[in-house]
């Protein structure tokens, strides 16, 4: 097999294209070293690198939602939740991904066993219930073809965070096997994306670890109000 030779991008071509590939050519680089950090996407013959390094601001909203995720549940004890972000999702042979939210909620989370890949097999394990994308320079193909990869395997719930407008979008699957917007979250039961966007005008105004104290103050008095 050839090694697969990307072109360097020009001022005159976008920086992130989904170009023409098979699976074999998405394994290939998916198990070569590499000399920087790439994230992969494959579906339908078609593959997505994400070139680079985590900046600032990516990893200040990625963590940001670690946080949120770890208040939500502290006040719903009864819920099993496994946080997998970063994580890869793999179906062989048809998709790949490397979301930035993948969230387990009950039983029936992956376990890495000695001698397996480190991937999450989804021939061998259930779909998560909700992964993510946190969208600095990737919101385009966020919203139109990493959606339609995340509904091809499956998962129930999508988020898009964007960090430029202090928006979150909530896709919810259909039983037709398409996401539909929503602007309340299935997965984490009575979350309005209202809130979610509130709190990312908290991080802009301060540190992540600010906005998800004070996320954690508002869902506590939602809490109080509806008991």
């Amino acid at each position: 097999m050839n090694r697969l030779i990307f072109a360097e991008p020009t001022l005159s071509k976008p920086l992130h294209h989904w170009q023409p590939a098979t699976w074999e050519d998405y394994v290939q680089l998916r198990d070569e070293p590499a000399d920087e950090e790439i994230r992969l996407f494959f579906n339908q013959n078609s593959l997505f690198i994400d070139m680079g390094n985590e900046g600032i601001d990516h990893a200040r909203f990625n963590n940001l939602f670690t946080l949120l995720f770890g208040f939500w549940f502290t006040l719903k004890p009864e819920l099993i939740f496994d946080d997998l972000g970063g994580c890869v999702l793999e179906k062989p042979n048809h998709q790949g991904a490397s979301p930035d939210l993948v969230l387990y909620i009950g039983q029936g989370s992956p376990r890495w066993q000695k001698g397996e890949p480190r991937r999450i097999n989804l021939d061998n394990w259930r779909v998560p219930d909700l992964v993510g994308e946190v969208a600095d320079t990737t919101l385009a193909t966020d919203l139109d073809e990493k959606k339609q990869l995340y509904a091809a395997l499956g998962i129930p719930e999508y988020w898009v965070v964007d960090i430029r407008a202090e928006r979150v979008f909530v896709f919810c699957l259909q039983e037709a096997g398409n996401y539909k917007e929503c602007q309340t979250s299935v997965a984490l039961e009575g979350l309005s994306v209202s809130l979610l966007e509130e709190t990312l005008q908290q991080l802009n105004q301060g540190t992540n670890g600010s906005a998800a104290l004070w996320f954690s103050q508002q869902i506590a008095n939602l809490s109080e109000t509806q008991s």
